[in-house]
């Protein structure tokens, strides 16, 4: 490997480790909500708040993020993200409120702009013959990002449960949320100090006007003898488009862009609505929801988090060998077919108290409340769920509701993993990395960053309304609906990618302009007689 294309690698490598950070704060919150909803007594869509706090942080970033990154450049927007996840990671850890909970995660949402510019970056220093196995690396640190924060709620909660003094001593063992969130701020620390070693990206310094640092960055990632060509290819492509705000929206909005913003908005919807966040951030509960205990579901995260991680590297692998449109059909064809494969499982469960199970319920709840449901069956986990709270009061069920669950679900739990495990190996192979791949390839230079800004804040939007919703949705609809509503997204997703994305592989950025962003023909004039 050349030396040049070695510094590209190292530049990707540190600038992904942003995925990885993001990854973290998103994932951790799954094994933390459980803790936070029973210390803050916590409503259903408080719940969901404290979830997707973030995401509304992201959403108002996005609307900010593009604009900003083409005025002040990638690097000073990246190390700004970095401190943000900091501040974030620490002020979790110390909340003593549902409300200071809350603005600590929104907080860090405006971190998660990291997912638009990191691809920005990645694109503009990458070769174009490995670009997009270099923008995946930030999807690989993402899903490594929430294995380790899987894994390190797992970790967590069984060493507060082991009764070892230092862990008393610490406090381990009645402040396990803390801690699962805390943890955070060691790789934002990191994250925030390497970002110092890095270069600008020489495309937005060409923007800019600044051609001899572009020509010294450009001399670190390419042989001297394509400098020249390369500099005077994005001259041409950069020439007389410093604009302000108001006109690159302009041209945002233009004709000569409508297929790529088309393509952008889809795929970024899409890639929401398919249920991703629902899974990843709320993957104990929805396992809780089989009836395989607290535990048991925790570590079944863990192994959610490594299938996530091992079919992310498939996709780096083919994403520069089948092309990015191949990688998306199958995915989303596996989406719809595991998603169906889970409602069915949560559709052909039963829910039956009988007096042996209510016997083996937590002291801490009043189980003689429960005798009007003894051997009652439930064919569904709405009207289980509306019994138990008419019994026992929501304070309680939600105090409970694992146990309840577990004592009382006829699942085939194996299924519903089964169908989890193919959801999440099918989007790690083809929604995940293929779509930041995607939204990096397809706008021009000159507004690459308010573009995918602009595609941020719908993709946000989307990710923000399925984690609201989820737990108001498993309430009100139950589980095999909910599910089976994201596989039908799914199949929408089909359709539009199949008839509309168009390959983009092995192209360089400045021939996929060239290729995508065309003035419209105009109509043929009528012959005058």
């Amino acid at each position: 490997m050349q030396s040049q294309t070695r510094y590209s690698y190292q530049l990707a490598l540190i600038v992904s480790l942003g995925g990885f950070v993001f990854g973290f704060d998103a994932s951790v919150i799954s094994g933390v909500i459980g803790f936070v909803s029973q210390e803050f007594q916590l409503s259903t869509l408080e719940m969901g708040w404290i979830v997707s706090a973030p995401t509304a942080g992201s959403a108002l970033a996005a609307l900010l993020i593009g604009y900003a990154t083409d005025f002040f450049g990638r690097k000073r927007i990246l190390i700004t993200i970095a401190a943000l996840y900091l501040v974030s990671a620490v002020f979790s850890a110390f909340a003593t409120s549902f409300a200071g909970l809350a603005t600590a995660r929104f907080i860090g949402g405006l971190a998660f702009a990291s997912l638009i510019v990191a691809p920005i970056y990645i694109a503009e220093v990458a070769p174009a013959k490995v670009r997009g196995k270099m923008v995946s690396f930030n999807q690989m640190s993402i899903v490594i990002g929430f294995s380790a924060a899987y894994f390190a709620n797992y970790t967590i909660l069984q060493l507060s449960q082991s009764g070892a003094d230092w862990v008393t001593n610490i406090g381990l063992d009645t402040n396990v949320w803390r801690y699962m969130l805390g943890l955070e701020a060691l790789p934002a620390a990191l994250y925030l100090l390497m970002l110092f070693t890095i270069e600008e990206s020489p495309r937005w310094l060409v923007v800019k006007g600044r051609i001899d640092d572009a020509k010294r960055v450009l001399g670190k990632l390419m042989s001297p003898s394509a400098i020249s060509e390369q500099l005077a290819q994005l001259q041409s492509h950069s020439a007389g488009k410093k604009q302000g705000l108001l006109a690159e929206l302009k041209v945002l909005f233009s004709p000569r862009l409508r297929l790529a913003l088309m393509l952008g908005l889809a795929v970024g919807i899409i890639q929401q609505f398919s249920g991703i966040n629902a899974v990843f951030f709320y993957a104990p509960t929805i396992f809780e929801q089989s009836g395989v205990g607290t535990d048991a579901a925790f570590a079944q995260a863990v192994w959610i988090g490594l299938t996530n991680v091992i079919f992310t590297v498939v996709a780096i692998m083919l994403i520069d060998r089948l092309g990015r449109k191949p990688l998306m059909l199958m995915g989303l064809v596996g989406v719809f077919v595991s998603m169906s494969i889970i409602a069915y499982g949560f559709a052909q469960g039963t829910y039956v108290l009988t007096p042996e199970v209510i016997a083996q319920l937590p002291q801490a709840l009043n189980s003689e409340l429960l005798n009007p449901l003894v051997n009652h069956v439930f064919e569904s986990d709405i009207e289980y769920k509306q019994a138990l709270i008419a019994l026992l009061g929501d304070s309680d069920f939600r105090a409970h509701e694992s146990a309840l669950i577990q004592a009382a679900a006829n699942l085939n739990s194996t299924l519903i993993l089964a169908g989890i495990t193919g959801f999440v190996a099918s989007f790690a192979v083809s929604l995940g990395p293929v779509m930041w791949v995607l939204l990096s390839e397809i706008f021009p230079n000159h507004i690459r960053g308010i573009a995918i800004a602009f595609v941020g804040v719908f993709n946000s939007g989307s990710s923000f309304l399925v984690q609201q919703f989820f737990p108001w949705q498993l309430a009100n609809l139950g589980s095999a609906t909910t599910f089976l509503c994201y596989g039908l997204f799914a199949l929408v997703g089909l359709v539009v990618v199949s008839k509309m994305l168009p390959e983009t592989r092995g192209k360089s950025l400045e021939e996929l302009e060239d290729m995508l962003c065309k003035e419209p023909e105009a109509e043929p004039q009528g012959v005058k007689a």
